[in-house]
């Protein structure tokens, strides 16, 4: 018609064509393939991801939408949601295009490689970055959060769960407590094995300096977020060694 115009809206660049924001697509697609097993982990249904071809290419643009952005003019909280979701995505998107596998440690680049952390993944305001480079030079290193490592999900049974939503600003400081204490409170952060004596997750050895560097430091933060029940009468408790399930957190029968 003369004299009218047509406005289009244009979608941000963090959305996908129906202007459903990232963390709404993230949302959609954790609900769809993240389910908890009677123990509480929270499994991926890989082979059902991988199988649907809408879904993977629905990741791969969330992964595009996500790094697309200008994350250092986001407020604090905005950025480390985004650098946690973008770190979980990615790490699913490689064990995608490797699955069936046992380990996320079998995805190798190399020979030499033990992983797949040190390969570049993604391009974020034109720097090169692989998952290391997010985990620890980034989240690590800009917040000196222990919660960092409940953030984060390695694609293992030994790891914190995987969140069945994103990460969001509005609601992080809760859920960050929320992730720190179902993990704590689960064998897989800590088992009490004798009298004054516990088992940890590895984490808290390999990353002990984010922890206070030392056993007081970390049974502080167990503390923290433990259950009344958990350690009770353990005014003298000792970690008398730690371990991990690298185990892939698959369903069953992927």
């Amino acid at each position: 018609m003369i004299g009218s115009a047509v406005l289009m809206t244009i979608p941000p660049r963090d959305a996908d064509a129906t202007g459903r924001s990232a963390n709404a697509q993230w949302d959609d697609l954790l609900a769809r393939y993240v389910r908890p097993d009677p123990q509480g982990l929270h499994r991926v249904n890989y082979a059902a991801w991988k199988a649907n071809v809408a879904d993977r290419q629905a990741l791969d643009q969330l992964i595009g939408g996500l790094s697309g952005q200008k994350i250092s003019s986001l407020s604090r909280p905005a950025q480390f949601a985004t650098w946690a979701n973008l770190y979980n995505a990615i790490t699913i998107q490689v064990v995608l295009s490797r699955f069936p596998v046992r380990s996320i440690r079998d995805i190798k680049p190399n020979v030499l490689a033990i992983g797949p952390w040190k390969e570049p993944r993604v391009t974020v305001e034109g720097k090169r970055l692989s998952l290391d480079d997010i985990e620890h030079g980034i989240l690590r290193k800009q917040w000196s959060d222990p919660r960092v490592h409940y953030a984060v999900n390695c694609a293992s049974v030994g790891c914190p769960n995987l969140p069945r939503r994103g990460w969001r600003a509005e609601t992080l400081d809760a859920d960050l407590d929320a992730a720190a204490r179902a993990f704590i409170n689960s064998p897989r952060g800590v088992r009490v094995v004798g009298p004054q004596k516990l088992r940890v997750s590895s984490i808290y050895q390999w990353f002990k300096t984010d922890f206070g560097n030392n056993e007081a430091g970390i049974l502080s933060h167990l503390r923290r977020y433990a259950a009344s029940k958990l350690l009770a009468d353990m005014t003298n408790a000792r970690i008398v060694g730690d371990d991990y399930d690298w185990s892939i957190n698959a369903t069953t029968g992927s």
